[in-house]
């Protein structure tokens, strides 16, 4: 047949694209999706344009009902709802930024045939304290095979308090080639992120009573309040490759598209994959005012002038796998796929190529001695070989499952496993589709080589580590009809590994329990909502995982349409969790600790806002932390660090596409 190859190639869709037919043309629709590891599988991913809660993204409780931080939006925080914290990285420095930082699973891959861009500039504050932050995404295909995309984000805050600027740059590439026979996808990410370290404030009172460190005056300016480090900041680096080919073997059918008109379609039946994975980090940490280091950290090592710690990690994962694909034939009603991936990995410590100054007999009597039989290699390399699989049904209106195994087989890993599978049902009740899911998993894994050997100027530990077992089980259950959510799940940890009160990890060889539960329910009547999210969370040891045990987040908001073409929302929000021990926070090695002094919590952060949609922009105003010192002046979420004042905030975003 003339021109048969080029036909085929025309009719193959891009991934993630879902394509329909009628008796006239096939007719073609945007879609998003993200990728996993090691195979590069598809998820589904929606594009950003939707106007709810939008005006949140300048605040840090955006990221989470109960989001403890230490500053500004891009400053160090963690989430204190346990079960959507992520693991602690193999780069624990990581950990603090994870809700601000580029990652894989949120890095969008798009297909929109038509070019998109969409451009985001927020910003508020006065001449001491504005905040920046500038976002643009940008999508396009070249044709129905090959898609770029790209993003940019500039986050710059001057911060509330003194020495507590953010100062973040982050950028990304994608890229995928999909044919009959071979599909490839990449992206790469680059992010640098600089944060000053101001230690928190010195004295509680200056929020809580200014008066009585004021000689009377109640009312403090914020950058006047004095800060325990003024000369101190972290430095986060990173890079992340990702690439996946994959040689499809399949067969030529013939489809019927109307009564008279057939078209040949390629159906694949297995695909052939190779990915590789690259990660780099560089951790740096410095402090030139040795006076402050003295009354802030019990410990000096190396050098008592001043401090210049780096931590760099790189790893390089090399993937071979094989999939059997779904639904080539109507009895495959699922997928499987196997893989082996050798992974390097090279750890460099701060003493690698350090050079010292000659340090007098004063000086050499600040230093601390290392830890009795402290030993820590200042450059390690490691190879490590894992296997693993994976069985699912992604397609069927019933029923819907996948499960998955991973095995170490040398190296440090060995003896690892990791076993998860999710399940998921839909049924019709009362004229509506409800879902019902469930998920399961254990795991038996090797610790961060960094959370076991680790050296800098103010921390050094060396210790064995035993693997940490976690079995966890959960499920969902979603009522449409009455827009309500209600999830629970439960998790047992043994050998769990955090930082203790001295900001060193420690191991807790015990079983701790941690049990979670959440209601989401949105009330709607005319133009009123009223959106609620409760979480209830225990922990079966508080002094190795400290929660609050209540959290909520409310937003009350009134959605209508002004001038026929407007779309106004206006209302105000609310976080609050129940008071609890928060972790406190330690600059030198960007982690979050347990302590048992100081309690945070039992205050509301609220908003008032104005959003709006005209065709394709969206655009606020916020003021934020509304209710500050009306009921309470005790809103700190991390002990010393006070949350933001009041703050009078705006934002636009431009949607360009055709």
């Amino acid at each position: 047949m003339p021109g048969r190859n080029a036909d085929r190639l025309s009719k193959t869709p891009a991934p993630g694209a879902t394509e329909t037919t009628d008796s006239a043309a096939p007719q073609r629709k945007s879609s998003a999706w993200t990728i996993s590891t090691p195979l590069g599988d598809h998820k589904k991913a929606t594009v950003d344009t939707l106007l709810y809660n939008y005006q949140r993204r300048s605040i840090p409780s955006f990221y989470s009902d109960a989001f403890a931080t230490t500053g500004t939006l891009g400053a160090e925080g963690i989430n204190m709802i346990f079960f959507d914290r992520p693991s602690t990285p193999t780069f624990f420095f990581d950990a603090s930024l994870a809700a601000t930082l580029p990652s894989l699973s949120t890095f969008k891959f798009y297909n929109v045939y038509t070019p998109m861009t969409i451009l985001s500039y927020n910003f508020g504050g006065n001449k001491q304290n504005h905040s920046d932050r500038l976002q643009a995404t940008f999508a396009g295909n070249v044709n129905r095979n090959i898609g770029i995309g790209a993003f940019l984000d500039y986050n710059y805050h001057k911060g509330a308090y003194n020495y507590q600027a953010v100062k973040d740059f982050n950028f990304g590439f994608s890229f995928y080639f999909n044919t009959n026979r071979y599909e490839a996808q990449a992206m790469y990410y680059h992010f640098n992120a600089l944060n000053k370290e101001n230690g928190g404030i010195t004295d509680y009172l200056y929020i809580t009573d200014p008066a009585e460190v004021q000689g009377g005056v109640d009312k403090v300016e914020p950058k006047s309040i004095p800060t325990r480090l003024t000369a101190a900041h972290s430095r986060l680096i990173g890079d992340r490759l990702f690439t996946t080919h994959a040689f499809k073997v399949g067969y030529w059918t013939e489809e019927q598209v109307n009564d008279t008109l057939t078209r040949d379609v390629y159906v694949p039946l297995m695909k052939f994959i190779y990915s590789l994975d690259y990660e780099g980090r560089h951790h740096n940490f410095r402090n030139d005012n040795a006076t402050e280091a003295r009354e802030f950290w019990t410990n000096t090592y190396l050098n008592p002038l001043s401090t210049n710690d780096h931590t760099r990690y790189w790893t390089v994962t090399n993937t071979l796998g094989v999939q059997l694909l779904e639904g080539f034939r109507k009895w495959a009603k699922f997928g499987i796929s196997a893989y082996a991936s050798l992974q390097t990995r090279r750890m460099t410590q701060t003493t690698y190529g350090l050079e010292l100054p000659e340090f007098t007999d004063e000086q050499l009597e600040l230093l601390t001695p290392l830890p009795e039989g402290f030993k820590c290699t200042p450059r390690l390399t490691q190879n490590r070989l894992s296997a693993g699989g994976s069985i699912s049904k992604t397609r069927g209106e019933i029923i819907t499952y996948n499960a998955s195994a991973k095995f170490g087989i040398t190296g440090g890993i060995a003896g690892d496993v990791t076993l998860a599978g999710n399940v998921a049902s839909r049924f019709r009740m009362l004229g509506d589709t409800v879902s019902i899911s469930a998920y399961g998993g254990f795991s038996n894994t090797s610790n961060s080589y960094f959370l076991a050997h680790y050296i800098s100027n103010h921390f050094a530990w060396n210790q064995v580590l035993d693997k940490t077992r976690e079995v966890k089980l959960g499920g969902k259950l979603v009522i449409p009809w009455t827009r309500t959510s209600i999830s629970a799940g439960v998790r047992n940890l043994q050998n769990y590994v955090y930082f203790n009160d001295e900001g060193i990890p420690t191991q807790h060889a015990p079983n701790v329990q941690v049990f979670s539960a959440t209601l989401d329910q949105k009330l709607r009547f005319g133009i009123w909502n009223w959106n609620n999210s409760l979480t209830y969370q225990v922990s079966s040891d508080k002094n190795v995982i400290p929660l609050p045990a209540l959290s909520l987040y409310s937003s009350m908001y009134l959605d209508f349409r002004a001038f026929r073409v407007l779309q106004v929302q206006l209302g105000v929000d609310c976080n609050y969790y129940t008071r609890y021990y928060g972790l406190a926070y330690q600059p030198a090695t960007m982690s979050f600790h347990t302590q048992h002094e100081i309690e945070t919590g039992n205050y509301a952060f609220c908003n008032a806002y104005a959003s709006a949609r005209l065709y394709k922009v969206r655009f606020y105003v916020l003021w934020s932390h509304v209710n500050q010192g009306w009921f309470s002046k005790d809103y700190f979420s991390v002990p010393y660090y006070p949350l933001n004042p009041r703050c009078l905030q705006f934002g636009l975003s431009i949607d360009f596409a055709n």
